[in-house]
């Protein structure tokens, strides 16, 4: 059994949309004010702050008059919100993720209710605080009852609900097929089988108008109620970028995890990758490392092997038909090897990511980054089956 969730556009009425955005904006307060106790408890006692004591002290706000407005949305809510800054703060020490933020309005907002907090009946979608229905755009059916949902809304106005079910993956048929995968910049995926797959076009499209919409933004005062359309403007045109990349990643991802068994991908260091100027950009904006999770993930649920080649593997520089290392250039998509074979820089990564994948899964070694040392005694193994 996993955790899966759904999400589905809502609707709300004025009077709704109201209430909901009181309910994110107390959240948010809750958030910023609990991590600025935290910063300011650790600066001068060098102690840290408990869900507990942050709890309490959001229990005296509730009480003082000056914020009383923190009672008039649900307590819910807001005892989530801490509980995501403690989450936050375990993935900090625990898993060394990155030191929780300041939430911004800008950037939209979100509240999270457990079984207490919502409550559906017969496709009718009930807040707390909220007496009437909110309207939720179906689009399938909950396979369970679920045990919280997020209401968010996102930069440019539109609201969301997302629900978390328990349910069942059944896993797939073994296949016999592998494939290996190199990622790149102007073509997103090269196959082992010399099958290339860019992004949409429309994302190239809507790149050009992000250009122009951004620079009409910046053209308008600050403040204004011109600056407010245009940056309204610049957030949906970001957003429908997200939705065809999401829409692209997930497709392929799922393509791959159902044709092919065992699966051969390169460790990619994109926060180093990303100092290049010239290509930092281009590099942000591809999705490597979320389309390496959604791999990761699917390939737990179904039944399949994903192997992580090592990032200092010259995937790229050894010819795939006799072994020889060449030093290439990045300009150098294509190479004839001393040996008289004229291969595609891509396709000759891809190659050679499949040769050492298959050698790594048949050595019964898992699909964690593999160490330099052992890298080295598989490829010798590799060169010598080569050759």
């Amino acid at each position: 059994m996993v955790n899966l969730s759904y999400k589905f556009r809502i609707y709300p009425n004025s009077e709704q949309e109201t209430i909901l955005k009181k309910t994110v904006g107390c959240c948010r307060f809750v958030y910023n004010y609990a991590l600025g106790l935290s910063k300011e408890t650790w600066k001068n006692d060098k102690k840290s702050t408990s869900y507990v004591q942050s709890s309490a002290a959001i229990t005296e706000l509730r009480r003082q008059v000056e914020t009383k407005w923190l009672r008039d949305v649900s307590s819910v809510a807001l005892q989530q919100s801490l509980r995501n800054l403690d989450n936050a703060f375990t993935n900090l020490f625990k898993h060394g993720g990155g030191y929780p933020k300041f939430k911004k309005r800008k950037n939209g907002g979100s509240a999270r209710f457990v079984k207490t907090g919502f409550r559906l009946k017969n496709n009718l979608f009930y807040v707390a605080k909220i007496k009437t229905p909110i309207k939720v755009a179906w689009s399938r059916e909950l396979p369970s009852p679920p045990s919280s949902c997020t209401i968010s809304l996102n930069p440019s106005g539109q609201w969301f609900v997302c629900f978390t079910c328990e349910t069942s993956v059944e896993k797939l048929s073994p296949s016999d097929r592998n494939v290996s995968i190199d990622l790149g910049i102007e073509t997103f995926v090269t196959f082992s089988n010399g099958t290339k797959i860019k992004q949409p076009k429309s994302i190239r499209t809507l790149r050009k108008k992000l250009a122009r919409t951004q620079s009409s933004k910046d053209r308008k005062k600050l403040g204004s109620r011109n600056y407010e359309k245009a940056r309204i403007k610049v957030a949906k045109v970001h957003q429908k970028i997200f939705n065809i990349r999401q829409d692209f990643l997930h497709k392929l991802s799922s393509s791959i995890i159902r044709e092919n068994q065992t699966i051969a991908i390169e460790d990619l260091a994109v926060s180093k990758m990303v100092k290049n100027r010239r290509l930092a950009r281009l590099i942000s904006e591809q999705g490597w490392r979320q389309f390496r999770t959604m791999l990761e993930y699917k390939a737990n649920w179904y039944g399949r092997e994903l192997i992580v080649i090592d990032r200092f593997f010259p995937s790229s520089q050894i010819c795939n038909s006799c072994g020889k290392t060449n030093k290439l250039t990045l300009d150098k998509r294509k190479f004839t090897c001393e040996c008289g074979v004229t291969y595609d820089r891509d396709v000759n990564a891809a190659k050679n990511i499949l040769a050492v994948g298959t050698t790594v899964s048949a050595c019964g070694v898992d699909g964690r980054p593999i160490s330099n040392r052992q890298l080295t005694v598989k490829q010798e193994v590799l060169l010598e089956r080569a050759g």
